[in-house]
């Protein structure tokens, strides 16, 4: 982990974005400590933005079984290569997911979860299961507000 100590000793880490950076929180020892996602300075923050990227739901969802080819994950979620390449760039970055490359030619490259990874799996089903089951209500919800907002 790459941080910066600055003047008043605290450890800042950089966040996904190069616009601003984290305290870090670390104990007496200087280890990383649970973190509070309801302090806007908690690095915890950075997960979440991982966690909530449009994509990475759906890509954890697909790599559940086991690794896939760029071209299969990229059909099963409909997205564009150049958005699943930084979505798999970024989820390999925060180590939740491993690049294969075999030396074959063509070139053959898989990816799958990580140990990391594969922990996100039960959070990520449940809320799946959730929205699968709230979807008809959400849906009436939001024509009920649309039309209430239009008159």
């Amino acid at each position: 982990m790459i941080d910066f100590v600055g003047a008043d000793g605290n450890h800042w880490l950089p966040s996904t974005s190069t616009c601003y950076r984290y305290l870090v929180v670390t104990n007496e020892a200087g280890e990383l400590i649970r973190g509070d996602v309801t302090d806007a300075n908690c690095p915890t923050r950075m997960v979440l933005d991982r966690i909530g990227d449009r994509w990475t739901v759906l890509v954890v969802l697909l790599l559940r079984n086991g690794p896939m080819r760029f071209t299969k994950l990229r059909e099963g979620i409909g997205v564009a290569p150049k958005v699943l390449t930084q979505t798999l760039r970024a989820l390999e970055r925060d180590g939740l997911v491993i690049r294969t490359v075999y030396p074959e030619i063509p070139p053959k490259v898989t990816y799958e979860l990580t140990e990391l990874g594969h922990s996100m799996r039960a959070p990520i089903d449940a809320i799946t299961e959730w929205a699968e089951l709230n979807v008809t209500a959400i849906l009436k919800a939001r024509e009920a507000h649309d039309a209430k907002t239009e008159s």
